[in-house]
């Protein structure tokens, strides 16, 4: 069969569409081939060290900065403690960072700051002279190491070294306050954590310090000038021990407190509180860290830094305190303090503690303690109210009046106040020169007969008194006293929310005929705030409430206003005394009349309740030379006013060299006037507000 004859010129058309495509085909494969050759470039050239950068990027560190810590307030939103900003020179540690490298910055920086002499000789310990010579001798360093144990792991071949650091290296860093300077810098630049800030210098640093290490930070890798924080008290020491202390950057945080501070992510240079309130709240104070996130390649190199959070101030407290009632007690205290102690050269101190009865809100808590170097100078002794106890004498026997009570003792029992005499035992009486007669609750309250709380103890114990007859008073007995006066706070913590409360002091009896001393308070002792606690339990009729500092816990401001309430702490019934109203309201109609008719008769010109209480002790203050010396405690505990009282007290002054001096008396009338001239300054206060609110609304 013939094939069909094709038309030479479609031949070549069908010829040509074919070159045409064929064409535009390899066009197209070849600006690919272009554009993907310029790509690669721009990749490699340009764009080539970012990238290698961008691969070879490691995990994230991170460092913290310093942030404030939460301030304290009074009842009255005064601020007591405050945050003042100062500056700091660091030196911040990375991968790269190796010791020749810190010993070098090290003797740069030592020629711009110093330090005192004394202060280097208490922080540097021998372990970091060691440290710094083997840092700057390497060479005689290694010589330290056999060539075998070159070979040991790297920790176990630098405990080595340590231990065999030539103790004339040690004794020629000591000699020369230089090299000690060297040696105390370089172990700042040691002591954290890679990227976190090592606080190098901050206490007591010049301003030509700053001023020359911040003009010279170039030639200075890895040290910084920061801003660090510090506390300020805006009414100076006034109750500053009570406010507690902090760690310096230098100590860090508790060795004690280690695995509290690792789980809340502290650092190791953290500073922290370390005494009383400072110290409790410490979960609270403590500020939220600014933060700041390294980026480093695998060299070590830092190839970025950013802020990740700006942090924020700790939480703020409210306290009970009142400030300016906390000023004028002082001053009052400090006043009798000096003016008694050119008579009494055993008394040195004295404490007042006010506090709401109702609330437990302590108002004033005051401590004053004479110099023993200089008996013109007066110290503050404030957290002595809590952490000393003392004889607290005839004013634990409202609390004797009330257990007779809860024994079953009626109202009104009366009981013959004569000398008592037992086998084997002194004899017994009260104060007096001569008995006091037949005395009722009342009367025995109102005259403070000791026979009258003789005979209750031994009632309370089971024994009937027989003149010149045994005193078998057993454990269970000295117990069973007790506990009737743990119910109102004494021999037992108060609850306070602060650290190293004493719980006073049980003495174990070497005699029987101890038992009816407890009774009177000349045995047992007790701290003044657990006699303020005390009283309390009397005053509002018959509820022990904790006592308690902080009374709220705020978000921070930025301004002066509180934040919302984080923790809102309510007061808090430790428990009710096995007492009934009636029972109370009896032993407050004695404590009435020791102010009106009895042995605080003409000392108190308001209307206060309350209780004297004298206890003939041995001293056992700072003057070994006197200890065992007969003394005098002269206390006082009471409440204003006697009806529906705002405020309960306490006032103890050891160690008077006679009982005739009235200075518990004179303190607590005049703490009780200081309270008085306040409630009606603040009345007045509130009443000009109100009066410029309405002047405004009209």
């Amino acid at each position: 069969m013939k094939k069909p004859n094709i038309h030479v010129s479609e031949h070549r058309k069908l010829r040509k569409s074919r070159d045409v495509r064929i064409n535009l085909f390899f066009f197209l494969v070849f600006s690919l081939f272009v554009a993907l050759i310029v790509r690669l470039g721009i990749v490699q050239i340009v764009q080539g060290e970012e990238f290698l950068k961008e691969v070879s990027k490691t995990e994230a560190d991170y460092a913290s900065l310093p942030a404030p810590r939460g301030k304290m307030v009074d009842r009255y939103n005064r601020v007591v403690v405050d945050n003042k900003s100062i500056p700091a020179i660091t030196y911040q540690v990375d991968k790269t960072t190796k010791a020749e490298g810190k010993i070098k910055t090290a003797k740069k920086l030592a020629e711009y700051i110093s330090y005192d002499a004394a202060f280097l000789k208490e922080e540097l310990k021998d372990r970091d002279l060691k440290d710094y010579w083997l840092a700057a001798n390497p060479e005689e360093a290694q010589k330290l190491l056999s060539k075998n144990e070159t070979k040991l792991e790297p920790s176990v071949t630098y405990k080595l070294q340590v231990e065999r650091v030539p103790d004339e290296a040690i004794e020629e860093l000591k000699a020369s306050p230089v090299l000690q300077e060297l040696a105390y810098i370089y172990t700042r630049f040691s002591s954290g954590y890679q990227y976190e800030p090592q606080i190098v210098k901050s206490s007591d640093l010049k301003d030509t310090e700053v001023a020359t290490v911040a003009e010279h930070l170039e030639e200075l890798p890895g040290v910084d000038v920061i801003t660090e924080w510090d506390r300020s008290y805006p009414y100076g020491d006034y109750l500053k021990t009570v406010f507690g202390g902090l760690t310096t950057s230098e100590q860090g945080i508790l060795k004690s407190r280690e695995d509290f501070y690792s789980v809340r992510g502290y650092e190791l240079n953290e500073r922290v509180g370390k005494s009383y309130l400072e110290y409790q709240y410490e979960d609270y104070l403590n500020p939220r860290k600014a933060k700041i996130e390294y980026i480093s390649d695998n060299n070590g190199e830092i190839i970025s830094e950013k802020v990740i959070d700006e942090g924020q101030r700790g939480k703020d407290l409210k306290l009970s305190f009142d400030m300016e009632l906390q000023m004028k007690v002082e001053e009052i205290v400090e006043e009798e303090l000096l003016q008694a102690g050119r008579n009494h050269i055993l008394m040195d101190r004295a404490f007042v503690v006010m506090m709401d009865p109702y609330q437990g809100d302590v108002l004033a808590m005051v401590g004053k303690q004479l110099d023993p170097d200089n008996r013109r100078k007066v110290l503050d002794y404030a957290y002595g109210a809590f952490t000393t106890q003392y004889e607290a004498g005839s004013t634990v026997k409202g609390a004797t009046v009330l257990a007779g009570y809860q024994d079953g003792m009626p109202h009104g029992q009366t009981y013959y106040d004569a000398p008592i005499h037992l086998k084997g035992t002194p004899e017994k009486k009260s104060y007096s020169a001569y008995p006091l007669g037949l005395m009722t609750d009342l009367s025995a309250l109102q005259e403070s007969s000791n026979v009258y709380m003789f005979y209750v103890a031994m009632k309370i114990a089971g024994i009937s008194y027989v003149k010149n007859g045994s005193f078998n008073a057993t454990a269970e007995d000295f117990q069973k006293l007790r506990n009737y006066f743990m119910q109102f706070g004494l021999g037992v913590p108060t609850g306070i929310d602060l650290p190293q409360e004493s719980s006073g002091l049980q003495n174990p009896p070497d005699e029987p005929g101890k038992l009816l001393d407890i009774s009177i308070g000349q045995f047992d002792t007790y701290t003044p705030l657990q006699l303020a606690q005390y009283v309390s339990v009397i005053a509002n009729g018959g509820h022990r409430i904790q006592p308690r500092i902080v009374t709220s816990i705020h978000e921070p401001k930025e301004d002066s206003e509180l934040g919302p309430i984080v923790v809102d702490k309510e007061p808090k019934i430790l428990n009710r005394v096995n007492n009934t109203a009636s029972d109370i309201e009896q032993v407050q109609k004695g404590f009435k009349l020791v102010v009106t008719s009895g042995t605080a008769e003409g000392k108190f010109t308001h209307d206060v309740a309350g209780k004297t209480g004298t206890s003939e002790t041995a001293y056992y203050g700072v003057k070994r030379a006197y200890w065992g010396t007969e003394t005098n405690n002269l206390n006082f505990v009471g409440y204003y006013p006697s009806e529906n009282p705002q405020v309960a007290f306490s006032v103890v002054v050891p160690w008077v060299s006679n009982d005739s001096d009235p200075i518990n008396k004179t303190i607590a009338n005049r703490v009780v006037e200081a309270y008085v001239d306040l409630q009606k300054k603040y009345v007045t206060a509130v009443e000009i507000d109100q009066q410029e609110l309405v002047q405004k609304e009209k």
